[in-house]
């Protein structure tokens, strides 16, 4: 049903479009795993529906962020396809042998995604902070 591939160097461009519609920042390429190419691209019939990044590190802990969909996608599989782009990355961070996924969500639509895909929501209330250096 669904295509799966790693993400070409040519897919920042319309992933950065993807978020800017979205509203959510792009992350900029250099902070993307293997710049920009550490990703999955979920798609069918040659229709690009959404994108995500798993970073790995040298714990047994991987981290899964910034998932995003073709706004142009209205399908009614569109909620299956970004569920099974989060499986896809959560397979593979098992098969490579991490023992958790984390990822840190605003959007409930996406939320309940992860839900959908099997993701625990914490019940306590964080704030995510960065410093750019």
């Amino acid at each position: 049903m669904f295509n799966v591939r790693i993400l070409y160097d040519t897919d920042y461009n319309a992933l950065v479009g993807w978020w800017k519609f979205w509203r959510f920042p792009a992350p900029p390429k250099d902070y993307l795993p293997e710049n920009g190419c550490g990703g999955i691209m979920v798609s069918k019939d040659g229709i690009n529906i959404c994108a995500g990044f798993l970073f790995l590190n040298n714990s047994k802990i991987a981290w899964l962020e910034f998932v995003i969909s073709n706004p142009e996608y209205r399908e009614n599989d569109r909620k299956e396809a970004i569920e099974y782009l989060i499986t896809v990355l959560c397979d593979l961070a098992k098969n490579k042998g991490y023992k958790a996924v984390f990822t840190s969500l605003k959007n409930e639509n996406l939320i309940n995604r992860y839900e959908a895909a099997g993701f625990t929501k914490s019940p306590h209330k964080t704030t995510e902070m960065v410093i750019s250096l």
